[in-house]
């Protein structure tokens, strides 16, 4: 056991925004002799760690988190066009996170909403492209397939689709959905099997069921067949 050093003047101790405000979680300070391990934060073994990360990650530094995660990351990538300052994104990080995405890609906009990633963003890569043609080249420069996720006519059923294992999951903007300058560049374009009033679901949520088809596909071994890919009406 270590001696309880003082806390580092970066420790990861700051809470801003999201759940963490609502209600307290997490653990508090340490009891009794600190663990050994660079991988621990002084100061959140002396203060406690109320992040809404994992029990597994409890008083680790913030770079100890990523630097496990990205051990572990699925092959999977998120895009998503940010034209106007879309308020999904932060919602789409925080689902990319839980699923364990490689990395998530803002096109267009630098600028996103970050309060619904709940700070999951932390621990989460983000890159940015400033336009459409920088995100195709960045994806064939790592030999990744687009395929958008919009409800457009003649999209192919996503439960129907053998999505690729090195794909690129891209999103538009809620509301105008996929820009037709990135339906021309995805290899497939999907729609998400609806059966009530509304003609499209929040783009967030969207985003998580196609992550979710992704991890069945390939982490839970439950593919599509490869016949099944007839497009819609």
């Amino acid at each position: 056991m270590n001696e309880q050093p003082a806390p580092e003047a970066n420790s990861d101790t700051t809470i801003t925004g999201g759940e963490d405000e609502a209600r307290e979680v997490g653990v508090g300070p340490w009891p009794g002799p600190w663990p050994d391990g660079d991988h621990y934060d002084p100061g959140l073994l002396a203060d406690g760690d109320r992040r809404n990360v994992v029990d597994r990650y409890r008083y680790w530094r913030r770079e100890a988190i990523v630097a496990d995660l990205d051990m572990v990351r699925h092959d999977f990538h998120v895009a998503v066009e940010n034209w106007s300052h879309d308020f999904n994104i932060g919602s789409v990080v925080r689902t990319a996170n839980a699923f364990g995405c490689a990395a998530v890609h803002i096109v267009g906009k630098r600028r996103w909403n970050r309060r619904g990633a709940m700070v999951t963003d932390r621990y989460q890569h983000v890159h940015h492209h400033p336009d459409t043609a920088s995100l195709v080249a960045w994806a064939a420069e790592h030999d990744l397939t687009l395929i958008g996720v919009d409800n457009l006519p003649g999209a192919v059923p996503l439960e129907t689709y053998p999505l690729p294992r090195n794909a690129v999951l891209v999103f538009g903007q809620e509301g105008p959905g996929l820009s037709e300058e990135v339906r021309q560049v995805c290899a497939a374009v999907l729609s998400i099997a609806q059966f009530g009033s509304t003609r499209s679901i929040n783009a967030g949520a969207a985003a998580a069921i196609a992550m979710h088809a992704w991890v069945r596909a390939h982490v839970f071994a439950q593919p599509v067949p490869d016949a099944a890919t007839t497009p819609t009406p």
